[in-house]
């Protein structure tokens, strides 16, 4: 057996484990040779349902409503998804496979059989909020570091390199890498993510009832921990209920506390300069703030090359926003930006293509958008960490 499959025997069930490298033709045809050659009951796949259907219909872009987007809180996890989608798919075109084409290609074969194919991946909205959740303050500018370098890098990998990803060494050596420079985030993509996938491959079921012969398709680095998580469901060490990682984990009361502090701060500063200088200076230091945390606000949406209309949203928005911690000027100014220049359809086909470069970004109407979204939100709070210590000087 390829050292990419591992067969169980647990508790009289047996089930194939087919790690793969998600770019990797080598890898399509392996998982449809195993489904064929094993005949199982049941084939568990490392999809969740949303991903699947956007596989089997690829014009669902189309149907992408931004401003809904955007007023759901949604634009920090949407831009990430494009950006880890389009890394993935540029990976790709260097060897001629689409990302997660070994996926789609189990389920096809699968349906051509006749058996039974269920999708064991969490969903990727609830991985991507809880790896940004889970994360402090620096932890997330590492990770948004991570994925602005990866969107614009255009280093050339060979199909070799595609199929060393399947290797256990290589993969260990990629997973210590990780955790040491984003602990957080390997816990959520990787830790937990090998519970949910163990979890829901146990409990798959064919037509008949519980499946008892498997075969399971996911990422060769999935592997060791998912084999863990088995053989601890198997001895009843360890229970199916996943109901703790499938949610946004509770904001802690730092983080409550962290919305709170520049408008809590800028009022105090406020009612501090009129005590001590009376009306002129509480104004003085109120425009001071203004201009501070608007006018950076809207340089962000300026760099990012939005409508007029949509700086100046920056920088009358972003001092509400800031007495407002439930809502971030990024939603103001990416709203306007969507009335003012509405997306084409054009821009839905090109989504993922031009996520890969920052001229891409700038030429298609969603993506500039969300670049808005980002950079107005990064110029205000820039704004307040420097108009707070202006403040607190001009009362000295």
């Amino acid at each position: 057996m390829d050292q990419t499959e591992k067969r169980l025997f647990l508790n009289g069930r047996e089930i194939v484990l087919v790690g793969t490298a998600h770019i990797s033709r080598e890898s399509i045809d392996q998982v449809t040779s195993v489904i064929a050659a094993e005949q199982p009951d049941c084939v568990a796949i490392e999809l969740d349902e949303k991903r699947y259907e956007s596989m089997k219909n690829p014009e669902a872009w189309r149907n992408l409503d931004i401003i809904k987007v955007l007023r759901s809180g949604q634009g920090f996890m949407l831009l990430a998804n494009l950006v880890l989608s389009s890394f993935q798919k540029r990976m790709g075109s260097d060897v001629g496979v689409k990302p997660g084409e070994e996926m789609k290609a189990a389920a096809e074969a699968a349906e051509q059989q006749g058996i039974p194919a269920v999708m064991v991946d969490r969903p990727i909205q609830i991985t991507l909020r809880r790896a940004w959740a889970k994360n402090s303050l620096w932890g997330k500018c590492k990770l948004l570091t991570v994925m602005l370098s990866s969107a614009f890098e255009h280093e050339e990998i060979s199909p070799e390199e595609i199929e060393k990803l399947k290797n256990e060494s290589e993969m260990d050596s990629m997973m210590n890498e990780i955790s040491s420079y984003l602990p957080a985030v390997k816990s959520v993509l990787i830790d937990e993510r090998d519970r949910y996938l163990a979890s829901h491959i146990w409990q798959a079921e064919s037509s008949g009832g519980a499946a008892r012969k498997i075969v399971a398709v996911l990422g060769a680095g999935h592997l060791p921990g998912v084999i863990r998580h088995l053989e601890a469901l198997a001895a009843g060490s360890e229970s199916t209920d996943t109901k703790d990682i499938s949610v946004l984990p509770p904001a802690g009361i730092g983080s409550k506390i962290a919305g709170l502090i520049f408008p809590v701060a800028i009022i105090a500063l406020l009612v501090a300069g009129f005590f001590t200088g009376g009306t002129q200076a509480s104004v003085n230091m109120l425009v001071n703030w203004i201009l501070w945390n608007g006018s950076l606000a809207a340089l962000g949406s300026l760099i990012a090359g939005g409508h007029i209309l949509t700086v100046i949203t920056g920088f009358i928005g972003a001092p509400v926003a800031t007495l407002n911690p439930v809502i971030g000027v990024g939603l103001f100014t990416g709203v306007v930006q969507a009335w003012v220049r509405k997306p084409k359809v054009q821009d839905m086909e090109q989504l993922a293509d031009d996520a890969g470069s920052l001229k891409g970004f700038y030429r298609n109407r969603i993506l500039r958008v969300l670049l808005v979204f980002f950079l107005s939100s990064i110029g205000g709070v820039i704004g307040n960490f420097i108009a707070v210590p202006s403040l607190i000087s001009s009362l000295v």
